[in-house]
């Protein structure tokens, strides 16, 4: 029988194939959650389903024959309740019509017990201790940014205050340079005058000196 045989088998009785399938699956989902989580769950007459951890060990390749290592596991087991053992084994007979009896619970199987409630009180602390660590990693990450932030900031105030700065030190050099022009200038036009001076008298006597000669030369041609 498969689980779609198991909800044809059970449909009448709840009212319909589809209430039928949502029950199996409610059923089946509690019992995989809890055995997950390290519960034990237990139905008097039916069995119990419970979470097995299997230490490292040993085993063999049977097809080589070959030493392997196994890690650490866990694995479901699920137990056979007595009643259940005593129609599979044929000590008691099925019932021919109705359901198969099942001895109520006893006190305190409802609810788990003093075990169950340990485990969901651990869980319960680890949950909050997970959900705390959590909280602190977010807390530490939004610091981390904010700080990353402000250092950015600064970086980027610092780079423009030497980019405004840049332009400035570039006026004052053109404004020297424009200075250093103007009295190079103002320089030349004062020496200028004095330069012309000075060639103009150099230049006066030697062109008075050939005049004497050119006379000179005359006055010995006539005498001749």
């Amino acid at each position: 029988m498969n689980k779609a045989q198991l909800v044809e088998a059970i449909a009448d009785k709840l009212g319909g194939r589809q209430q039928a399938a949502d029950a199996v699956d409610a059923v089946l989902d509690a019992i995989v959650r809890a055995t997950v989580a390290g519960d034990r769950v237990s139905v008097t007459g039916f069995g119990s389903f419970e979470k097995v951890d299997r230490p490292a060990r040993y085993a063999r390749n049977p097809q080589t024959g070959e030493r392997v290592r196994v890690k650490k596991t866990s694995v479901p087991r699920f137990r056979a309740g007595q009643g259940f053992k005593d129609l599979v084994s044929g000590t008691k007979k099925l019932p021919k019509g109705g359901e198969v009896s099942v001895k109520k619970a006893p006190k305190g199987s409802l609810t788990g017990g003093a075990s169950a409630t340990v485990k969901k009180a651990a869980a319960k602390k680890a949950t909050t201790a997970k959900k705390a660590a959590a909280k602190t990693a977010v807390a530490k990450k939004t610091v981390a940014k904010k700080t990353t932030a402000t250092a950015v900031k600064k970086a980027t105030a610092k780079t423009a205050v030497a980019k405004k700065a840049t332009p400035a030190a570039k006026k004052a050099t053109v404004k020297k340079a424009a200075a250093t022009a103007k009295k190079t200038a103002t320089t030349a036009k004062k020496t200028a005058p004095a330069a012309k001076k000075a060639t103009a008298k150099t230049t006066a006597p030697a062109k008075k000196a050939t005049a004497r000669k050119t006379t000179a030369k005359k006055t010995t041609a006539r005498k001749k």
